[in-house]
Parts: structure tokens; sequence; C-alpha cells
């Protein structure tokens, strides 16, 4: 059984630092492409930032610069260091795996983490 636990979350002022933690068990293949995923209170859930096997990585532009994604493709785990946070950056973060084997790909999902920034 696939599991995702994250860790990190928490309350900040403006202008702080947090990290999450993401890591999956269940999974034995490896190659698979993990992110972060944000769901603010009345809005879509959205994408903050993924890595792929190849370490290649994609940020939402609300993040660049101020987030950085890392992971470990053996572990299947995956971080998110979030810096100069702003009120707006306040929601519920979702760790996401993508399985690409066996195909066909699934995905899997945290239960997220509260990060609230607040002065």
């Amino acid at each position: 059984q696939v599991q995702l636990v994250e860790s990190g979350g928490g309350s900040v002022q403006p202008g702080g630092s947090l990290r999450l933690s993401c890591a999956a068990s269940g999974i034995i293949s490896r190659g698979n492409t993990m992110g972060w995923y944000r769901q603010a209170p009345g809005k879509q859930r959205e994408l903050v930032a993924d890595i792929t096997t190849g370490s290649r990585t994609n940020y939402a532009d609300s993040v660049k610069g101020r987030f950085t994604i890392s992971g470990d493709n053996a572990k299947n785990t995956v971080y998110l260091q979030m810096n100069s946070l702003k009120p707006e950056d306040t929601a519920v973060y979702y760790c996401k795996i993508v399985v690409f084997t066996p195909w066909p790909p699934r995905d899997y999902w945290g239960q997220g983490t509260q990060v609230t920034v607040s002065s």
C-alpha cells in the first residue's frame, strides 16, 4: 500500500522560512516524479513545484526564486525549502508522486500539511 507522509508545516511570520518533507513508502520502482501542490481556502489546488527523476525542476511563477524543491529519487523522498514566505503562501500543501512503473502512471497524494504565514 502506497503512503505519503508529509511533515514540516506550521506557522511563520512574513519573510520567514519553512522546510517541508515528504516520504513515500510502499513503492518499489524508482524514476518517479514528485511534487508539491497547495490549496488555499476557496481556491483550486495548484502546482507549486515538481522534480523528475533527472532532477529537472518546475516551479510556479509565484514561488520562483523563493522556493527550492529537491529530492532523493532512490528513496522516493522530496523536500520543499520555502524562504521569504508571504501571507499569500498560506495554504494546505500536498505532496504528490507519479509512479510510472508499472504502466500506466498513477498518482498518489499525501494527507496535506498546513502552512500559515501571518504577522
